[in-house]
Parts: structure tokens; C-alpha cells; sequence
């Protein structure tokens, strides 16, 4: 008998209805290299329009698991009014995809950046969560002209291929990390909540069926090169060939992150030195944008809006897109 409903897709409907709202449009993207990206871009890009101060360009980079959608959805809303916002599905995610051999996230990296490109973005800031920091920091190495400011969620860019062996994870062994990090059991899915959360979720307490119906929708296709991303991510990885990137940096931690351990924040901010600044949210883990998605954005909003664009005396804030008025 086939399935005549599935809870994550209507989800997934509700999360599409959502980005189109906020003023975002679906587009795909030929890099004509076997290399096709789909991005969530503006509907309306004002940055050439005559205003007086035109919005800047914000992207953000999800990171392992389910597509952009599902992770920036409760964020989405709140940046629209300030920036710009693309929102990209990196290679192998939603329905971005290559038949190119390369797994690096510094080839993630100069995909993305060619969306961006091909959006006619020449400068802009990024935000990437876990993996997606990973590929956002390639990004500021890479590009050095056109990034101008950098928030790193959670991500382990200064582990080492070392770290596995000397116990700085909880799951050592690689090739069990990835059967984790890309479950394709409602055991391992449950498993990998138990690792990203701190307090306990209810999503660990969902039936088999509704976490197989989450798998089939977000982890079933590309399994073994989204498999091979992780791979490669410890492969030959030594801190001491990490370029030390030159833009304004926020790194935010969860006090408990069980997948990346806060000590790779603050090997990081080492890295570094006086150009980042590392903000540790308390009593969450690694997914600290759903345990604690308000602190979050006051962070983000901190950094990239009010730090560089203080409030005039007589300009009122950029109104809610999602806001209802009486």
C-alpha cells in the first residue's frame, strides 16, 4: 500500500509557503560544469534600486540533515527586513547535485559563491550552522573581496584529523559518525537527536513511522556522498594549515554541543585572535537555533544589523514582513 501522507512533506509545503512570504523566490542554477544548485533568493533584489541605503546580502548555509528550509524557517522572517537573504541547498541537499567527484567544502564553497555570481551578489555576510560553517568559512578564505562579515554556529573548522584519535569526540570512530550523521534508521535518527540536543525533544519520542517518514524525505537520496562530505572533513586536517580569515567573525556555541565540543570554539577564537569574538549559549547543545532559537537571533542581530547599521534618531526599524497589523 503507498504512502498517502507524509507529515515532513507537508512540513516541507508549510516551510516553502513561509520563505515564499517572506519575499524569497525558488531558483536552480546551471554551473554547466554537471553541477546544478538550487538557492532561495529575493524576489525583489534592491541593492541596485535608488534607495538611499540599499540592503546588504546575507547568506545562509544550513548544515548536515534536512534541507535549508527546515533549518533557516524560524530565522528566515526575522532577517528579510534588514538584508538581502539567499538561502542555497549546497550539493547534495534538496535538489542541488553534481556529478563531479569532489566531497570538499572548499568545493562547496566556490559552487555557492558561483550562485552567487550568477545573481549578480558582489559582496555579502554570511551565516553557516555546523557543516555549512565549514563551507562559509571556505567561502571567507576563498573570497576574501567579497565576504565582508562571518558567523561560524557550532562548527568544527580547526578539528584536526588527530582529534578522533585522541578521544575530543564522543563517537571517535569515523564510519560509525557518519552512519549518525546520515541516518538511515529510526534507531540512528533518535541516536543523533540524543547527540544534537540537550534537553530531551519530542522528537525522540515520535513513532517509528513519522521518524521513517523524516528519513525518506530528507536522508533516502544521495546517502553515500553526503556520507563522503563527512569523510572528507577529517581527511589530512591540521590546524596549522587553516588560513587565519581577515573579516569580523562571530562564533556562537552551545555549552553542551556533544558533536562539535565547545573546546573547538574556543581553539578557534585562538585561531583567530582579536578579530572573533565567541559567544557561548548556555544549557543547550549542538542544534542551539532550536533549543534556543531567540537568543540566537539577538546574536545575530548584535553582530550583523545593529553593529553595523546603528538606528537613526528618525528612522523607524524595518517592519516584520510577517508581522499582522490590526
Amino acid at each position: 500500500m503507498s504512502k498517502c501522507f507524509s507529515f515532513t512533506e507537508s512540513k516541507n509545503w508549510c516551510y516553502r509557503s513561509s520563505f515564499t512570504k517572506s519575499g524569497l523566490r525558488s531558483t536552480i542554477t546551471d554551473l554547466k560544469d554537471g553541477t546544478v544548485m538550487h538557492c532561495w533568493v529575493p524576489k525583489t533584489h534592491k541593492e541596485s534600486e535608488p534607495e538611499p541605503e540599499p540592503k546588504p546580502n546575507l547568506l545562509l548555509i544550513h548544515g548536515l540533515g534536512a534541507n535549508a528550509l527546515w533549518q533557516w524557517a524560524d530565522v528566515i522572517r526575522h532577517v528579510t527586513p534588514y538584508f538581502n537573504v539567499y538561502v542555497p541547498d549546497l550539493v547534495f541537499f534538496g535538489d542541488s547535485f553534481t556529478t563531479r567527484p569532489e566531497r570538499s567544502e572548499l568545493f562547496q564553497a566556490q559552487c555557492v559563491m558561483r550562485v552567487m555570481e550568477a545573481n549578480s551578489v558582489r559582496k555579502l555576510s554570511l551565516v553557516g550552522l555546523s557543516y555549512g560553517g565549514f563551507v562559509g568559512y571556505s567561502m571567507a578564505a576563498q573570497f576574501k573581496e567579497a565576504v565582508e562579515r562571518v558567523v561560524l554556529c557550532c562548527a568544527g573548522v580547526c578539528m584536526e584529523e588527530k582529534d578522533l584519535r585522541n578521544g575530543v569526540f564522543r563517537v571517535s570512530d569515523l564510519e560509525e559518525a557518519v552512519r549518525i550523521l546520515v541516518p538511515q534508521t529510526p534507531e540512528k535518527l533518535k541516536e543523533l537527536m540524543g547527540y544534537t540536543l540537550f534537553r530531551p525533544h519530542p522528537f525522540g519520542f515520535m513513532p517509528s513511522c513519522l521518524l521513517m517518514d523524516f528519513i525518506d524525505a530528507m536522508c533516502a537520496e544521495y546517502v553515500e556522498e553526503k556520507r563522503d562530505l563527512i569523510r572528507a572533513i577529517p581527511k589530512d586536517r591540521k590546524l596549522e594549515n587553516l588560513p587565519k580569515i581577515s573579516q569580523p567573525t562571530l562564533i556562537i556555541w552551545g555549552d553542551h554541543d556533544q558533536i562539535f565540543p565547545l573546546e573547538l570554539g574556543h581553539r578557534l577564537k585562538t585561531h583567530l585572535g582579536d578579530n572573533a569574538q565567541l559567544v557561548v549559549i548556555k544549557d543547550v547543545g549542538h542544534a542551539f537555533s532550536v533549543e534556543k532559537p531567540k537568543e540566537f537571533y539577538k546574536h545575530l542581530k548584535s553582530f550583523l544589523v545593529d553593529l553595523q547599521f546603528p538606528p537613526s534618531p528618525t528612522s523607524p526599524p524595518p517592519k516584520d514582513q510577517n508581522k499582522k497589523t490590526s
